[in-house]
């Protein structure tokens, strides 16, 4: 594979150019470009190519001239195709986690983790995609048969968030290739780099030109609403801010888009005063700081039981304590910068919010000295209900933690949200462990585990959460029509 090493990639466009569209790298029509940035130094890391409204049409474009041949591309050869990127990704590990680190910021550990997370996707919908079925039956009254197939939706349209560059990438490329379907990609605009490496890898993979577009840009205003009022594209997903998400679906109404929506979260963590604290305290710190806080599913909201609740808390905030802060690259880092100043910013407006309506600092790390955009790893305690860190994403290595003493109290409280993504509940007991997740309203719970994600299971929420579910066999489902056909063939 000849995929650029990271000093390539860093420095130089793809080519021409950094849009891809129908198998061409090339600059954005009108020469736009814009800048990408290192959150560890805020220094520029190179001009991007801006893709305009031309560009976002001529993608359309060559997904449409594509989609007939993967149509009717037999579904092993799509499976060996996606089988092939796994491959890669795996290969080049650490050229694609080194590229993450340094336009993401988060921490090599975790960049690792996450190509690895993203290439599984590949495998996963590779051996989905010779799963996709009909069924042929006999009318119940009799007379005439039923023939169920399963099409194709058509051209899909991505929208992808900048903390897991990779990962958010494949997990909607891979079900769409999978299911016979064409791609536009544009990613965000802090994180360009690492899907324009994902789309050489799926060039050298041998998927046909036009099949994966990816145009990187920072006016998405002018891009996405091309793609979400052309008729040819059918099926659109987005992953981002519920804000956003209400505005995206207001445009793809116009025509009926099919939509997949995943949005905020405000996720509860639930200590229950049976829970073995230590594992507690570990799935804390996997659901809280993995990527750094900058997550979607991240504990958000920390629940502990009056009775474990100094045992936890000091625990906890020894170990947040001793998260080491620094560049991501560098040896035992375990938490990277945030993604740009505005975030650090967000995150301290909330932090001083729920500080001044009374709660306390219990733990703050240290950071370092600079220009990064660097946030300590912080326990709060103490925090009330009306603090708005307990009802908005922070989005960043904060926990704040409150006490609970009666479980219908607790449930009301998780459940107090417009939110639904994920949560998190810790306890020996595994019937009241299941009873709590069976009444919290959210799409994923974690028993006794910090860790959600799967490429094998259904992720997504409720409520403002989101619609539809990615990963598992439900995955594919959102890149496939159903067909009826009545077939007159008496069955007597």
């Amino acid at each position: 594979m000849n995929l650029p090493g990271i000093e390539a990639l860093a420095k130089a466009p793809f080519a021409e150019g950094d849009v891809f569209i129908a198998g061409r790298w090339c600059a954005a029509g009108d020469g736009r470009t814009f800048p990408v940035h290192d959150p560890a130094t805020a220094e520029l890391i190179r001009e991007v190519s801006a893709a305009g409204p031309d560009d976002a049409m001529a993608a359309v474009d060559a997904a449409q001239e594509a989609a007939t041949g993967w149509r009717a591309t037999p579904p092993r050869r799509r499976s060996e195709v996606l089988h092939t990127a796994f491959a890669l990704m795996r290969e080049h590990t650490d050229t694609l986690a080194r590229l993450i680190v340094l336009e993401n910021g988060k921490a090599y550990r975790d960049a690792v983790a996450e190509v690895g997370y993203a290439a599984e996707f590949f495998r996963w919908f590779a051996e989905e995609a010779v799963r996709i079925g009909s069924s042929f039956g006999d009318a119940p009254g009799g007379g005439f048969r039923h023939v169920v197939r399963r099409h194709p939706v058509g051209v899909t349209a991505f929208v992808t968030p900048w903390n897991f560059p990779a990962a958010m990438a494949t997990r909607k490329i891979a079900p769409a290739l999978a299911a016979g379907c064409p791609v536009l990609l544009k990613p965000a605009p802090d994180t360009p780099l690492t899907a324009l490496a994902i789309a050489a890898l799926m060039s050298e993979a041998g998927l046909p030109d036009g099949l994966l577009n990816v145009l990187p840009t920072d006016r998405a205003p002018e891009v996405v609403p091309v793609w979400l009022h052309d008729e040819r594209v059918r099926k659109f997903s987005f992953t981002g801010s519920t804000a956003t998400g209400r505005k995206l679906l207001e445009q793809a109404a116009a025509n009926v888009v099919n939509v997949t929506m995943e949005l905020g979260g405000n996720a509860p963590f639930v200590v229950c005063g049976d829970a073995d604290v230590d594992a507690a305290v570990r799935g804390a710190m996997d659901a809280k700081m993995r990527g750094g806080g900058e997550v979607c599913v991240a504990a958000n909201r920390f629940y502990v039981h009056q009775s474990v609740a100094a045992e936890f808390t000091g625990k906890f905030a020894a170990a947040m304590t001793a998260v080491r802060a620094g560049a991501g690259l560098e040896e035992g880092v375990t938490l990277g910068p945030m993604i740009n100043r505005t975030a650090v910013e967000s995150i301290r407006f909330l932090v001083d919010d729920a500080v001044g309506r009374g709660a306390k600092v219990a733990a703050r790390g240290s950071v370092p000295e600079g220009p990064g955009c660097y946030h300590p790893a912080t326990v709060l305690v103490d925090v009330p209900e009306d603090a708005r860190i307990m009802n908005e994403e922070v989005f960043g290595p904060v926990a704040p933690l409150a006490t609970f003493a009666d479980e219908d109290e607790l449930v009301a409280r998780a459940n107090a949200t417009v939110h639904g993504l994920a949560s998190y509940v810790y306890s020996r007991d595994v019937a009241r462990a299941l009873r709590i997740a069976e009444r919290l309203e959210s799409g994923m719970v974690g028993l006794n585990r910090g860790l959600l994600s799967d490429p094998a299971a259904p992720f997504g929420g409720v409520k403002q959460s989101g619609l539809g579910r990615e990963g598992g066999r439900e995955g594919i489902e959102a890149f496939l029509e159903t067909q009826y056909i009545a077939l007159d063939w008496p069955t007597g």
